[in-house]
């Protein structure tokens, strides 16, 4: 947990007043806590998803395991769900609260950045999917702010000024 609360503070991007629910929530029990990578590619124009069956197209992504930095379980569900295997940049792209499931209550979602060659063959898992998109393109997803979020974020790196903007 004390990783996930550093990685927080440490987000370029806060949406849904994470860091506050954070405060009250980490005095709680808090299951399960999310982790996402958006992959994208080195001239920052697309971005690696996989087909949820019910979420849609999303950043591949999964809860945290017990004892597992939500830095670790992002980076495990991007090569279990992509075969990619990408550094994750330093600071975490954004954090958020939302709920990933009707019966689930909201919890805390980490998203991390990489870059990939969009080249490299893609090992999906088994009913799921993954696929490079255009950030020009739309796609669905129970998320639909998501793809702001992203493109809003690819174009923070491309202009090389994450460090200034914290």
């Amino acid at each position: 947990m004390d990783e996930a609360v550093r990685d927080a503070a440490r987000a370029v991007w806060e949406f849904d007043g994470a860091r506050a629910w954070l405060e009250q929530a980490r005095h709680h029990r808090m299951d399960p806590l999310s982790a996402e990578v958006w992959v994208l590619d080195s001239d920052f124009t697309h971005v690696l998803l996989v087909r949820h069956r019910v979420r849609g197209w999303v950043p591949p992504g999964g809860k945290a395991e017990p004892g597992e930095s939500p830095r670790r379980a992002a980076a495990r569900e991007m090569l279990e769900e992509t075969g990619v295997r990408a550094d994750l940049l330093p600071d975490p792209a954004a954090v958020a609260v939302r709920s990933y499931r009707a019966d689930w209550s909201a919890t805390l979602g980490l998203s991390y950045a990489a870059i990939a060659d969009r080249g490299a063959t893609l090992v999906a898992e088994a009913d799921q999917p993954a696929r490079w998109f255009s950030l020009q393109e739309r796609w669905d997803s129970v998320f639909p702010e998501d793809r702001s979020r992203i493109c809003d974020h690819a174009q923070l790196l491309a202009s090389g000024r994450t460090a200034a903007f914290r």
